[in-house]
């Protein structure tokens, strides 16, 4: 589906978009020698109903789901009708009075019943339960999106459990904060930052415009990519992060000079363990639906620490070489993030 969109083949894809007030969007593939570019309309919602409003509900109301909430409801040439459904009443009056949602549901039947564009926002192991629930109350023509870490198993669940009248297409914001749940919800949470997209095998053109219109609408830039690619990817920058933030806030944590490491813990740690704080449950459920690629990624790193492991045990010289080659590739990074 995805190099049917872009009319190239699966050889790579890249993302180019334009800052997010502007009214069009160019995606290039690279194909051979050459590119093929499609622009796409931030005009082409063609989920509008006859008054212009967009019924959206927002399955999950902590700090994405209330993100996104705020971000749409934000824009002012579309009006967007935003419900939102959390199984607990007092999250849903929290958003309710942020002004995250419009309307709040603690029955995700009826959350789904008029939606003609369903977010679901959870940890990513719940959305196979929240597929299951909704598949058969979904309207016809509804279009349906995630924001998981992780894209491999949400597609073969939505292939499994959707039927074919409805476009799924799968989703990652590569934002977020240490902090979570509705009250950490900003509005601004996406503004700059890659959205990841990946479109199912049966989703029509014109809901993946749909999808590509909303994450403008977020400020993001969409980055159309294939599952399995994303989630090896991710793996790296993401998913290996997170747990070795983890790790070293439980090495040192449970050393018995704790009491008087934290004292003198500062930036340094601070930044390396900011992770760490994550939700629990949204950090389990990324690793446990990413397993072989974390762990691959997990080998690359104790491999990698064992070479620095060992130039530090034999006062190498290589040692600040080393450093070097590491400081350059992350000035080079942060050149292209600016």
């Amino acid at each position: 589906m995805l190099a049917d969109y872009l009319s190239a083949d699966s050889r790579g894809v890249e993302s180019r978009v334009t800052t997010p007030d502007k009214s069009r969007l160019a995606m290039t593939t690279a194909r051979g020698s050459g590119s093929e570019e499609r622009t796409v309309s931030n005009d082409s919602l063609c989920l509008r109903c006859y008054n212009n409003v967009v019924l959206v509900t927002v399955i999950g109301l902590g700090l994405i789901g209330g993100s996104i909430g705020l971000a749409l409801r934000q824009g002012k040439k579309f009006r967007w009708e935003i419900a939102g459904y959390s199984r607990r009443p007092e999250t849903v009056a929290n958003a309710l009075s942020l002004g995250a949602i419009a309307r709040g549901e603690t029955n995700l039947e009826d959350a789904v019943r008029r939606a003609e564009l369903v977010i679901i926002a959870t940890p990513v192991l719940t959305i196979r339960q929240i597929l299951s629930q909704i598949a058969l109350h979904l309207p016809s023509g509804c279009i349906v999106t995630d924001t998981g870490s992780t894209k491999v198993k949400v597609m073969k669940w939505a292939e499994e459990m959707l039927p074919p009248t409805v476009n799924f297409i799968g989703g990652h914001p590569m934002a977020g904060r240490e902090v979570y749940g509705i009250q950490a919800a900003e509005a601004d949470l996406f503004r700059g930052c890659i959205y990841c997209l990946t479109p199912s095998e049966k989703a029509s053109p014109e809901s993946i415009d749909t999808v590509i219109d909303m994450v403008n609408k977020l400020g993001a830039a969409p980055f159309l990519i294939e599952p399995q690619e994303h989630d090896n990817l991710v793996a790296g920058i993401s998913h290996l992060p997170m747990l070795l933030s983890a790790a070293l806030v439980s090495l040192t944590a449970k050393n018995p000079s704790w009491s008087k490491m934290s004292r003198l813990a500062a930036s340094g740690y601070h930044d390396l363990t900011r992770l760490a704080s994550g939700n629990p449950e949204v950090s389990s459920h990324i690793c446990l639906s990413n397993q072989e690629a974390i762990i691959d990624w997990i080998d690359k790193f104790s491999r990698e620490l064992e070479r620095y492991r060992q130039l530090v045990a034999k006062g190498d010289k290589r040692l600040e070489q080393a450093f070097a080659e590491a400081n350059k590739a992350r000035q080079e990074w942060l050149k292209q993030t600016r």
